[in-house]
């Protein structure tokens, strides 16, 4: 059991000793402070992500803030637009519909002046048709009175006799 590296020598333990001391004071003097520098540059680059992404976080609070209040705003103007136009069509219908009464009442009132004037014309057209018949009867009526001479030398002599009266 004489192994060298289970049980070392006095001499072998001091140089591994040294080697060891060397190696640390190297490490300390040169790797020791770029790795402090590394882990602050690592810590520092933390640091600044962690207020970048607080900043990013607010700022979208910002903007889902803003979003909001332009979506509330957007309804707001829809449903004002839709108002509007509800008002609009409305005044649309109601002046169509007075557009289509008054329009209506026109030609109502022209067919009763049509009619007006057709029955005075109707009623004119009889009142001479009837002249007409009256006229064609007496006509007949004094041809046949007429016929007879004394008849008619009785009839001239009335008439002139109601003639002086009037």
């Amino acid at each position: 059991m004489n192994n060298p590296l289970i049980n070392p020598g006095l001499g072998t333990f001091v140089w591994m000793l040294v080697s060891f001391g060397i190696l640390a004071f190297i490490l300390i003097k040169f790797g020791w402070p770029a790795l402090l520098k590394s882990l602050h540059q690592r810590e520092e680059a933390i640091a600044e992500s962690l207020n970048e992404a607080a900043k990013a976080r607010e700022e979208m609070k910002t903007l889902v803030a803003h979003n909001e209040e332009l979506l509330r705003q957007a309804k707001i103007e829809r449903d004002d637009m839709l108002r509007k136009a509800r008002m609009a069509g409305d005044e649309i219908v109601e002046e169509a519909r007075a557009k289509a009464t008054a329009e209506a009442n026109r030609i109502v009132d022209s067919a009763r002046e049509n009619i007006e004037y057709e029955k005075l014309k109707a009623m004119h057209e009889l009142k001479n048709e009837i002249a007409n018949l009256s006229i064609g009867i007496a006509e007949k009526l004094i041809r046949a009175e007429l016929s007879d001479k004394s008849k008619a030398d009785a009839l001239i002599a009335k008439e002139m006799e109601r003639m002086q009266l009037n």
